[in-house]
């Protein structure tokens, strides 16, 4: 077998026993969970999260996930805990201890300070009778799995169940809070995810090429031509849009009438528009579907402004 086999081969049986131990973990699942929930969604402070080692970097994970997701949350090194970093926790806080066999030495401080001044907390373990899950108000367990790897010693499957636990806690809390996509936007306006969370309202122009259905075509090309959108919006007196002129109707109606018709006679009166709530990719979808470049921004029935293909595509979406 070749060097490269054997690489595939150990890295196949890896993640086929960190899945099975995912499968476990997901069929023991029970009412501790949601006594998890209803504690971590009912404290008006903070969620502090800690663990040592590996299950430190599980915790801080999460606590980012956590505070990313409408629970706020931060973590704390439990020995710095030993240190002066009690004092970052308040009776107003929960906190989520991870230990893979619940009898870590450095969590001991976090475990007595929180029993001594009833600050409610969650522990997740392997190990039922161990110091952690004894103390907690609500002990969520881990199934008693072996490592993936060789020695059975490093952190493999175990960091693996502790984490998707810790995903499923962190949903769980923010589909109570009904956690949605404008909140999401809020807590992360940078990079890929802000821009994809854009609104049309945060892009579109509030100068909008405007005609009425009486307007003469000759007048109606000299504003298309001026405002550079390919096209012009129809409104009636009672300022609602009752059509569209885009550069495919002026091509559908060339003749040499064409200048002397009403803006009215040249007009699509079905089109297409979108509400200034909607994303920003769901206005570039439509555009892309129909095939033109400006959409009308609507508001019961009434133009709040247009956006342009163009400036989607500024924004950094595509």
């Amino acid at each position: 077998m070749q060097i490269t086999d054997l690489d595939i081969k150990s890295g196949v049986e890896v993640i086929n026993a960190e899945a099975a131990a995912l499968k476990l973990l997901a069929e023991r699942l029970d009412h501790s969970f949601t006594d998890a929930v209803e504690l971590l969604v009912g404290i008006k402070g903070r969620t502090v999260v800690s663990g040592m080692g590996k299950s430190g970097h599980i915790a801080r994970k999460v606590a980012a996930t956590m505070a990313s997701t409408g629970s706020p949350a931060h973590f704390v090194h439990p020995g710095e805990c030993s240190h002066g970093d009690l004092g970052m926790i308040t009776t107003d806080d929960a906190i989520l201890a991870i230990s893979f066999s619940g009898n870590t030495a450095e969590l001991a401080d976090l475990i007595e300070y929180s029993r001594r001044y009833s600050v409610p907390l969650v522990s997740i373990t392997r190990d039922a009778g161990s110091t952690l899950a004894k103390a907690a108000n609500v002990s969520l367990l881990l199934p008693d799995v072996n490592e993936a790897c060789p020695l059975g010693l490093a952190p493999t499957t175990s960091t693996t169940m502790q984490l998707a636990l810790c995903d499923a806690l962190a949903v769980a809390l923010y589909k109570r809070r009904d956690f949605r996509a404008p909140d999401f936007k809020r807590f992360h306006p940078g990079g890929s995810l802000g821009q994809q969370l854009l609104h049309v309202r945060d892009l579109l122009h509030v100068d909008m090429p405007l005609v009425k259905p009486a307007d003469v075509m000759s007048d109606v090309l000299l504003l298309m031509t001026s405002k550079s959108f390919g096209c012009v919006g129809v409104t009636n007196e009672a300022n609602q849009l009752t059509g569209v002129i885009t550069d495919g109707d002026l091509r559908r109606h060339m003749s040499g009438e064409m200048l002397t018709m009403t803006a009215e006679e040249v007009m699509n009166a079905d089109p297409k528009t979108i509400g200034p709530d909607a994303l920003a990719a769901e206005a570039i979808g439509l555009m892309n579907q129909l095939k033109i470049t400006s959409l009308f921004v609507v508001q019961d029935n009434r133009p709040k402004g247009i956006l342009h293909l163009h400036d989607c595509l500024r924004a950094g979406l595509s």
